[in-house]
């Protein structure tokens, strides 16, 4: 565990079994943000600077905008975009070389949702 975020255990259990489609859930509360699946949690990132930026970055992985405080967004993702998004909001964003794998994943997140592309 960072110190900015916590990854559950059942996110590495649900991502275990690759699926097309995860319905999950981004809630923003009192102490940072929240992603969850039925119920579970999966990542919390933390009410610091470090934790919203990672959280920040989940969103767009995830192709959803960061709630507002007491609310939620549903985000139906991959668990290989859900695997990209997790990766993200562990990075340890004050190490310089997490930016190269933060715009790697956000790329391939993106492409996973089926996001705009130079081939199409």
């Amino acid at each position: 565990m960072s110190e900015h975020t916590k990854i559950h255990d059942y996110a590495n259990e649900l991502l275990d079994t690759p699926r097309a489609h995860l319905a999950l859930e981004l809630k923003q509360g009192e102490g940072g943000l929240t992603l969850l699946y039925q119920g579970k949690m999966l990542v919390e990132c933390f009410l610091t600077m470090d934790g919203m930026a990672a959280g920040g970055y989940m969103a767009k992985a995830l192709g959803v905008d960061i709630p507002a405080a007491g609310e939620s967004v549903a985000a139906r993702v991959s668990t290989g975009v859900l695997f990209r998004a997790v990766s993200i909001a562990s990075l340890d964003l004050s190490v310089d070389e997490s930016f190269v794998l933060l715009e790697r994943w956000m790329e391939e997140a993106e492409m996973q949702r089926g996001g705009s592309s130079d081939l199409t």
